[in-house]
């Protein structure tokens, strides 16, 4: 761990703008709409009917999913992607251009998803049990590479695609990748992030035999950082959110990554994280390492909602930071947990709360003690089997 350490000290010497993000979730797409949804106590998660039994989920708005079929037909060879992919290229061209990238630029894309093409590849495997065949498309636009792949092919770009699943830390995984790449020389430029579309029946039955998704019927559903609840809260959300990364100091900067952590917990389940969190300690003390813990205003938690994960976070960061610790906030009880794409769209938090200097509290968890300015905030997910993300972002 000290050689970890010493050699991440010297990497990150230099800082890395955020110079353009985008997303697509249940707040919308517009920074300024998703603003106004941020600032309203009013939780977006919804119902609907799953194998004939109503299940708590938050949906993309119904007008951006007018956009994401009039872009499946305006090309012949989109027509049988899955809505993840479709998702992640509507983001990206998004981003490039609030970026200032052009189509055809070096840039390399790092997009990831937990589940990847799941809509899809339950669709061609059902019609496989009924008929014992599959589409000829079938295997490559099922794989995990399809996201990035079709990505640069939209965008005509001159730089590497790669796409992984670390299941819910996958965004920040992919933030991680990327400053590798910009730090070692290998890339100016870096589009990142993740994509998820996990609402289908077969996804919901899983986090249901797992004996975490909510059931509650109360008005927040989901109870991200409550830390008196007695049953998990989870429920699931869709989004795709990317980031355009780059080297140095720039005027269009929206915040800068001034430090990443990552570990990796001793579990003892295949989906359990330990009691005080330890990988969360191990990732938030690494991001921090060149920073002093009182200058970190807020962290945006991954709180999941479920009973271990929400309150072995908060211990982490109690045993991390002390009982002055930073303001402490979480979007899953407004939009769900989106899965691989969760990281980056608290990135998409993180960075509204700095450039509004306006905390985003939980309306029924615990009150925090607030700060006259957010400067800096600490981003946290963690993935089934404690693959945990910290990275600490600056104005």
């Amino acid at each position: 761990m000290h050689q970890t350490l010493r050699t991440l000290r010297l990497t990150m010497k230099t800082k890395i703008a955020i110079t353009a993000l985008a997303s697509i979730s249940p707040l919308g797409k517009n920074p300024d709409a998703i603003w106004h949804n941020y600032l309203s106590d009013k939780t977006l998660i919804s119902t609907k009917e799953f194998n004939c039994s109503n299940q708590f989920v938050a949906t993309i708005p119904t007008e951006i999913r007018i956009e994401i079929e009039a872009l499946r037909k305006s090309e012949i060879k989109y027509k049988a992607l899955d809505e993840t992919v479709l998702l992640s290229i509507l983001v990206s061209r998004q981003a490039i251009k609030n970026a200032g990238w052009k189509k055809g630029d070096d840039f390399g894309i790092n997009i990831g998803s937990s589940r990847g093409a799941t809509q899809l590849f339950e669709k061609h495997h059902k019609e496989f049990l009924e008929t014992g065949k599959t589409p000829i498309l079938t295997s490559p636009t099922t794989t995990l590479g399809n996201i990035s792949s079709w990505v640069a092919h939209d965008l005509k770009n001159n730089g590497p695609e790669i796409s992984h699943s670390i299941t819910c830390s996958t965004a920040l995984h992919a933030v991680l990748n990327a400053v590798a790449w910009l730090q070692s020389g290998m890339a100016n430029k870096f589009l990142v992030g993740g994509s998820e579309a996990p609402l289908t029946a077969f996804t919901i039955a899983q986090m249901n035999a797992l004996k975490i998704y909510s059931k509650d019927e109360s008005e927040y559903p989901c109870k991200s950082f409550d830390l008196t609840k007695t049953k998990n809260t989870m429920v699931l959300g869709e989004a795709a959110s990317v980031a355009c990364l780059e080297l140095g100091e720039h005027e269009n900067a929206l915040a800068y990554i001034e430090g990443i952590g990552y570990a990796t917990d001793d579990i003892e389940h295949n989906i359990s994280i330990s009691e005080e969190a330890n990988c969360f300690q191990k990732s938030m003390k690494m991001a921090l390492q060149n920073t002093d813990f009182n200058e970190v205003d807020v962290i945006v938690m991954h709180a999941p909602g479920t009973l271990k994960g929400d309150i072995s976070e908060y211990k982490a960061i109690i045993k991390t930071f002390g009982e002055n610790h930073p303001m402490l906030t979480t979007n899953k009880w407004k939009i769900g947990h989106t899965f691989g794409a969760s990281g980056m769209i608290n990135i998409e938090m993180a960075i509204l709360m700095m450039q509004n200097n306006q905390f985003i509290e939980v309306p029924f968890a615990l009150k925090q003690i607030y700060r006259k300015k957010i400067n800096k905030v600490l981003i946290n997910a963690v993935g089934f089997g404690g693959n945990a993300v910290s990275i600490l972002l600056s104005k």
